[in-house]
C-alpha cells in the first residue's frame, strides 16, 4: 500500500465528470488499487484535450481488472499502471501479459508507483517494455500533462505507422492478383475489392470507363457495389442524377482525386489514352493516411489497366489472325512473332513490378523522415520566443534538400520502370567523397537525434573519385539508416572515409544487436528479416542491403560485414577500387 505522501493530493471536483461530448475520444485506463489515484487523475485531466479529442479515462483497481479491461478495450491509447497491487509486481506481470500474450505493442505503458525501492527504476526499464517510469510523489498535475501528452502522440504515430504498413502489404499482395486479371471487367471487380480492404470498410463504389475518342459525358461503369450496383450496363446518359453525373464529369475534366466527407473519386489515367474514375461512399471521413494509401494504389493502376487492354487486343488479334490463316500464312507468322516479344515483355513488367514496389517504399522513407524531423525543429523554433532567421533558413534548406532527392528517386524509378529491368548503367564522374559522406551525415542527424545517438564522421578531404555519386550516396544513406535503426537509445554509430591512390573504403559501425553467423550467411537477399529488430519501433521490408549490394557490384567493389556476435554491434565496410578511366559506365 502507498503512503498518503505518495498519492497526489487533489481536492475533489464536486461537479463531477465532464459532459459527454461527441466524436472520438482518447482511451486512458488507469490500474492502481488506491482509489484516491483514480479520483487524483480524473480531476488533474478533467478539461485534457489533444488534436481535439477528450479523454475517455477508465479505472480498474486491481491487475486482474486490468487484463479484463485490456482485453474489452484493445484501443486503449495510455496506461497508467501501479506496481504494488494484489502482488509486489503485480503491475509489471500485467505488461508482460499485454505485451505477450495480448501483443499489444501500441498502447503506452506509463508506471507510476509509490515505492520506487521495490521496483528499480533502471532494472524495470531494461526487462519490461514500458515507455515512461514515475514515482507518484513526483507525477504533479502538470508532470501528469506533459507525459499523457507525449503518451498520446507516441500511440498516434505507432497507429499511423502501422496503418501504414498494412496499407502497403495490402498493395503488394493486390498488385499480384490485379495484374493476373485478363478481362477489364473482372480487374474493376477486383480493384474496388481492394479499396474496399484497403480502408477496413464496406464502400459503396463503382469504377467508371471513358474511352479515347468519346466525349466526357459518355462513359460506361463496369463494375459497382452497394447502392451502385444497378449502374452496371445501364445507360449513364438516363440513370445517373445531375449531382452523380457532373461529380464524374468534372473528375474526367480535371484529372485528379477529389475528397470530401461524403464521397470521393479517384483519377486514373492510362497510356494508352482511357480513363478510369473510380467514385467511393465510405461511412466514414478518410483520414490523411487513408488519402495517401489510395492514392499510392490508384498510381499503380494503370498499367494494369493497359496490360488488361492490351490483352484483350491481342487476343482479338489472334482470333483474327486465325480466321485468315490460310490466306495470310506469312503475316499470321510476322504478327506471332510480334505477340510472344510483347508477351515477354509483359511478364518481365509482372515480374519486377515487386522489386519497384519494394524500392519505392524503402527508399522514399529516408528523405520523408528528414522532412518531418526537420519541419518538427522549424515547428519548435518559431512556437520559442526568440526565432533565428539564419537557423529558420538553415532547417529549410534541409527540407528542400530532402525534397529535391525525393523529386530525384521518384523520376528516377519512373524511368526505370519504363525501361529494361536488366539494363541500368552506373555513370562516373568525379565526386568529393568527404563531403558527401558528411552530407549524409548531416541529413541523418536528425533522425540520430531522436534516439539520442551520437554520429562520429571521420572523413579527410582527398582528391575527386571516380564514381556514381548518387548510387553511392544511397549506398551509404541505407547502411547508415540501418545503424541508427538498429543502434539502441543513446548510442554510438562511427561513419568513416579511407580514400588512397588505389580506392576508397567507406564503413559503418554501429552499437545494435549484432548478428549471428545466419544473419550474415543471408544478409543480402531481397526480402530478408533478420533476427535483429528496430530499437525505435521502425519498419523493414528487407530491401536496403540487397540494394547496396547491386550497387557496389556494379562500381566493381565489395561489401562485407563483421560482428563479434550478438549483442556486439555490426561493422560494415564497402571498398570501391579506382576507375581506369572517369566517365566509364557498367550495366547490370
Amino acid at each position: 500500500m502507498a503512503e498518503p505522501e505518495d498519492i497526489i493530493d487533489l481536492i475533489e471536483d464536486a461537479a463531477g465528470e465532464p459532459s459527454d461530448e461527441t466524436g472520438p475520444r482518447w482511451k486512458v485506463l488507469v490500474v492502481d488499487d488506491e482509489p484516491s489515484v483514480h479520483d487524483g487523475t480524473r480531476f488533474a485531466l478533467s478539461d485534457y484535450a489533444l488534436n481535439g479529442q477528450a479523454l475517455e479515462i477508465l479505472s480498474a483497481y486491481s491487475a486482474k481488472e486490468g487484463r479484463a479491461m485490456m482485453q474489452t478495450h484493445p484501443d486503449i491509447a495510455v496506461l497508467l499502471l501501479d506496481v504494488i497491487m494484489e502482488t509486489d509486481n503485480a503491475g509489471l506481470d500485467l505488461v508482460n501479459y499485454i505485451r505477450t500474450e495480448l501483443k499489444n505493442e501500441t498502447v503506452r505503458i506509463i508506471l507510476r508507483t509509490g515505492q520506487p525501492g521495490q521496483a528499480p527504476e533502471r532494472r524495470v526499464i531494461v526487462d519490461y517494455d514500458i515507455n515512461d517510469y514515475k514515482a507518484k510523489t513526483e507525477l504533479t498535475a502538470d508532470k501528469l500533462f506533459t507525459s499523457l501528452t507525449a503518451a498520446l502522440r507516441s500511440y498516434q504515430q505507432l497507429q499511423r505507422m502501422t496503418e501504414t504498413r498494412r496499407g502497403l502489404e495490402i498493395i503488394v499482395d493486390a498488385a499480384s492478383t490485379l495484374y493476373d486479371f485478363k478481362s477489364i471487367q473482372r480487374l474493376a471487380e477486383g480493384v474496388l475489392t481492394q479499396l474496399a480492404s484497403l480502408l477496413k470498410v464496406e464502400c459503396d463504389g463503382m469504377l467508371i470507363l471513358h474511352e479515347r475518342g468519346r466525349t466526357k459525358h459518355e462513359f460506361a461503369v463496369l463494375a459497382a457495389s452497394g447502392c451502385y450496383a444497378h449502374f452496371v450496363g445501364a445507360d449513364t446518359a438516363t440513370t445517373f442524377d445531375r449531382e452523380l453525373r457532373k461529380w464524374v464529369e468534372t473528375a474526367f475534366r480535371g484529372r485528379h482525386h477529389q475528397f470530401t466527407p461524403r464521397r470521393s473519386a479517384l483519377y486514373i489515367g492510362t497510356k494508352s489514352g482511357r480513363e478510369v474514375v473510380v467514385v467511393l461512399n465510405v461511412r466514414r471521413p478518410l483520414s490523411e493516411t487513408d488519402r495517401t494509401l489510395v492514392e499510392l494504389f490508384t498510381s499503380k493502376l494503370s498499367i494494369a489497366f493497359d496490360n488488361v487492354i492490351l490483352y484483350e487486343q491481342l487476343q482479338e488479334a489472334n482470333a483474327r489472325l486465325e480466321e485468315r490463316v490460310n490466306q495470310r500464312t506469312r503475316e499470321l507468322t510476322a504478327a506471332n512473332r510480334r505477340l510472344s516479344a510483347q508477351w515477354s515483355r509483359l511478364q518481365r513488367a509482372n515480374a519486377f513490378k515487386r522489386e519497384i514496389l519494394g524500392t519505392v517504399a524503402h527508399d522514399l522513407r529516408n528523405p520523408l523522415s528528414v522532412i518531418i524531423g526537420r519541419a518538427e525543429i522549424l515547428e519548435r523554433m518559431f512556437s520559442s520566443a526568440n526565432v533565428s532567421p539564419e537557423n529558420a533558413k538553415t532547417q529549410i534548406k534541409h527540407i528542400h534538400n530532402a525534397a529535391d532527392r525525393l523529386t530525384q528517386m521518384v523520376e528516377s524509378l519512373i524511368t526505370d520502370a519504363m525501361a529494361d529491368a536488366l539494363n541500368i548503367t552506373i555513370r562516373r564522374e568525379p565526386v568529393d567523397l568527404a563531403t558527401l559522406v558528411k552530407d549524409i551525415a548531416e541529413v541523418n542527424q536528425p533522425l540520430a537525434a531522436k534516439k539520442q545517438q551520437l554520429i562520429k564522421v571521420t572523413a579527410p578531404t582527398g582528391q575527386p573519385f571516380a564514381c556514381d555519386g548518387d548510387r553511392i550516396r544511397e549506398a551509404i544513406d541505407n547502411l547508415l539508416s540501418n545503424a541508427i535503426k538498429y543502434s539502441p537509445i543513446g548510442g554510438r554509430i562511427e561513419l568513416a572515409l579511407d580514400q588512397r591512390n588505389d580506392g576508397a573504403r567507406i564503413s559503418v559501425k554501429d552499437e545494435g544487436p549484432g548478428m549471428s553467423e545466419k544473419d550474415i550467411t543471408r544478409l543480402y537477399g531481397r526480402f530478408q528479416r533478420l533476427s535483429a529488430k528496430p530499437t525505435g519501433g521502425e519498419s523493414s521490408i528487407g530491401l536496403g542491403l540487397s540494394i547496396v549490394k547491386r550497387i557496389i557490384d556494379l562500381h566493381g567493389g565489395t561489401i562485407g560485414a563483421a560482428s563479434p556476435g550478438v549483442g556486439h554491434g555490426t561493422t560494415f565496410t564497402l571498398t570501391l577500387p579506382a576507375a581506369k578511366d572517369e566517365g566509364s559506365e557498367a550495366r547490370a
